[in-house]
């Protein structure tokens, strides 16, 4: 996943008291009393929607499968879900919501895990699933895609005609929900980041106005949606660009490791990662996580080499891994959209599963691993869930895809301000519904999320990376520490939306 998570405050010394809370400004607010009825939503809002729409009311069953989320602990909550049929549905939702005033958030596979997304109150949500457009244009070399396609769609859709493209890691996310905020995976390394690959888009504005950017139409705003998009706008299609097929195999292997190998596991990765030259056709992740089918008391350390190619060719790579003796090794050679299964990440896997839980996620943004850090980290994770079994299912997602075509673009170019993080940490709790563990959960991710950082010695700042924030980092850890990121984003915040209608996914302020 693909595309696929508080407050420690004395160990986090590099940063204010403030970055650590929501701004007032987004905190839940007071709503108007003259919120419409049903009947009203129904009569006035119904009859300007397209017949391809259709209202859903909490108790109704349609209405709980669409706002059901990836993980329970985020709450925005609804008046009424509008499952739209068009785009100018998109744009006749917004309008009405700006009559009465009422919170509105597009929604479309329900991933997203930042808290801010629980400050939606007696809102209405904007559900994108019926815009599933795929077309491929005639040359071959970019295609529409509908504001609600996600990343197995396109996927398959594309390697039935041998193109690829940029895409997330897990099978079940929305691909504009994570390209707007960046968009890591697999093949990045030739493509770059989702967002690289974003051509122009149709955008409804937060009056309701139907929009076209592209880098000589609203060119500010282009560069805006590119990193920062959620605070600017509803994408309801693209023109994307898509590429001939690198390979038609891919090469995948997973080992696993006990923890007496994890330093020479993790030394052999900084090896492989290079300071963020690893070549364009490897990719590799790590996870610390409990695995029953190795060991019934301690977690491990499992390891995937992905390599765009043959099983010949990957052996340099892979090679090295093997000599440390995993436990265990499976190996595929496999098509691109069986990758997603071949480690667990395919829409009909367990972790795309709705809801798996509660969960929430911390970022660490890293250019290299600091070795006995990560030793560290695993012991904290390992003594938590060994305290606390309700934990069980938590883990430790470490991320390390090819660079070469997503640091091949100019920094400055577009909203995104981490094109010189090497390597994505996720440290993901999660428990049991009603086990009532939140504020634990938030201790443990804030504990690990200052610990990771402590291994930074180069004086780097935190980066986190958007779609995995927490909800309370500083904007400057999230859009960029350069005065001039901020300065633009906020101007263009006030241009384009106003009244900050816009605020509920890792707000601007």
């Amino acid at each position: 996943m693909a595309a696929m998570f508080q407050t420690l405050l004395v160990v986090l010394g590099f940063l204010s008291f403030n970055t650590w809370a929501i701004p007032a400004p987004f905190l839940p607010r007071d709503v108007s009393p003259a919120l419409p009825s049903q009947r009203s939503l129904q009569v006035e809002i119904g009859r300007s929607l397209s017949k391809k729409a259709a209202l859903y009311f909490p108790g109704q069953p349609e209405y709980k499968n669409l706002t059901t989320r990836w993980a329970d602990n985020i709450t925005p909550n609804f008046l009424v879900t509008v499952e739209v049929g068009t785009e100018e549905d998109v744009a006749t939702t917004v309008k009405f919501a700006r009559k009465y005033n009422i919170d509105f958030l597009a929604i479309n596979r329900g991933h997203g895990t930042t808290k801010t997304l629980s400050t939606v109150q007696h809102g209405i949500q904007i559900n994108l699933r019926q815009l599933q457009e795929i077309t491929i244009a005639t040359d071959g070399k970019s295609a529409k895609l509908g504001g609600g396609v996600y990343n197995d769609n396109v996927v398959n859709a594309l390697h039935a005609k041998g193109k690829s493209s940029g895409s997330g890691a897990a099978g079940c996310v929305g691909l504009m929900g994570a390209g707007l905020g960046g968009g890591y995976g697999r093949y990045e390394g030739f493509y770059g980041l989702v967002l690289d690959n974003i051509i122009d888009m149709n955008v409804v504005l937060a009056n309701g106005t139907r929009t076209f950017v592209s880098a000589t139409s609203n060119p500010e705003l282009y560069w805006a949606m590119r990193g920062a998009g959620h605070n600017f706008g509803i994408v309801t299609k693209l023109t994307y660009k898509i590429h001939d097929e690198i390979s038609p195999t891919w090469y995948t292997t997973t080992m696993i490791f006990k923890q007496d190998k994890l330093e020479p596991v993790f030394n052999q990765l900084n090896k492989l990662i290079a300071n963020g030259t690893m070549p364009a056709r490897v990719i590799n992740y790590a996870l610390f996580a409990f695995n029953p089918n190795i060991s019934t008391t301690d977690p491990v350390i499992t390891v995937n080499i992905f390599y765009i190619g043959s099983a010949k060719d990957a052996k340099p790579y892979v090679k090295p891994f093997l000599d440390l003796k995993p436990v265990t090794t499976q190996t595929f050679t496999t098509s691109y959209p069986d990758v997603f299964y071949a480690v667990g990440t395919g829409i009909n896997d367990f972790v795309c599963q709705e809801p798996t839980g509660s969960a929430y996620l911390y970022p660490i943004g890293l250019q290299t691993y600091n070795v006995p850090i990560m030793s560290k980290l695993f012991k904290l994770y390992s003594d938590k869930v060994k305290s606390n079994p309700n934990f069980k299912d938590s883990n430790v997602m470490l991320e390390g895809y090819s660079l070469e075509a997503v640091k091949a673009v100019d920094p400055a170019s577009t909203a995104f301000a981490h094109r010189d993080d090497n390597i994505l940490v996720g440290f993901l709790p999660k428990w049991a519904p009603g086990s009532n563990l939140e504020h634990e959960a938030e201790e443990w991710g804030s504990q690990a999320r200052a610990l990771v950082q402590s291994g930074v010695t180069n004086g780097r700042p935190y980066s986190a990376y958007i779609n995995y924030a927490h909800g309370d980092e500083s904007l400057e850890a999230v859009y960029g520490y350069e005065p001039w990121r901020l300065e633009k984003l906020r101007k263009l915040k006030k241009s384009w939306d106003p009244e900050n209608k816009f605020r509920f996914y890792n707000p601007i302020h």
